[in-house]
């Protein structure tokens, strides 16, 4: 990408999360980004695009921080719950919820480039909690990955909310972490290792 596509996406990053993708046109986006609109579309093709640009650069970012954050958990099973505690520290600069259920809202279309992407990042965050749970000798993988996922997406749902429900539902989920300790290793009830 060039500079002036790398300041295009930066501009439209900050106006499409502060202020909606629907609301905010190209025009505002290239005015911000200092570039001509043809620049724009010479880039970009489309503002669909431009969306979809935005949306694979959080993506990316997202990912790399949550992975991070799991290659750091002292056991597998804090790193099955490794994901709430990125979002804890991610939170800390993205004040407005999440971008992708966002993303998903104002653009509902299944076909549209940005709503695939954001749909994928939520079946990416689903299957990571399934591995991890795999990974720590958890019973039930998929059941336990599909309960932390509505848990992690409802602390982020009620972000922009003037309630804190990350504390509560970090700990409801090492709580279904240790229920569903693994046989094999010798525990009906408490921590997977």
């Amino acid at each position: 990408m060039t500079p002036a596509g790398r300041r295009v996406v930066a501009a439209a990053e900050e106006l499409f999360y502060n202020r909606g993708i629907t609301a905010v046109g190209v025009d505002l986006i290239a005015e911000r980004s200092g570039v001509t609109k043809r620049t724009l579309y010479n880039q970009f093709g489309s503002k669909d695009h431009l969306v979809a640009a935005y949306l694979t650069g959080r993506d990316q970012r997202w990912r790399t921080h949550v992975r991070t954050t799991v290659d750091t958990s002292d056991t597998p099973t804090q790193a099955v719950t490794a994901p709430f505690e990125a979002l804890r520290t991610w939170s800390e600069t993205n004040t407005r919820g999440c971008a992708f259920i966002n993303a998903l809202a104002e653009l509902p279309d299944p076909s549209h480039p940005a709503h695939r992407i954001a749909a994928n990042q939520k079946l990416w965050l689903r299957n990571l909690f399934k591995e991890l749970a795999t990974a720590a000798g958890c019973s039930h993988p998929a059941t336990l990955a599909t309960q932390l996922l509505v848990l992690h997406e409802g602390a982020l749902a009620t972000q922009p909310l003037p309630l804190d429900t990350l504390p509560e539902s970090t700990d409801l989920a090492r709580a279904l972490v240790q229920a569903s300790a693994s046989p094999r290793q010798g525990l009906a009830v408490g921590p997977c290792d």
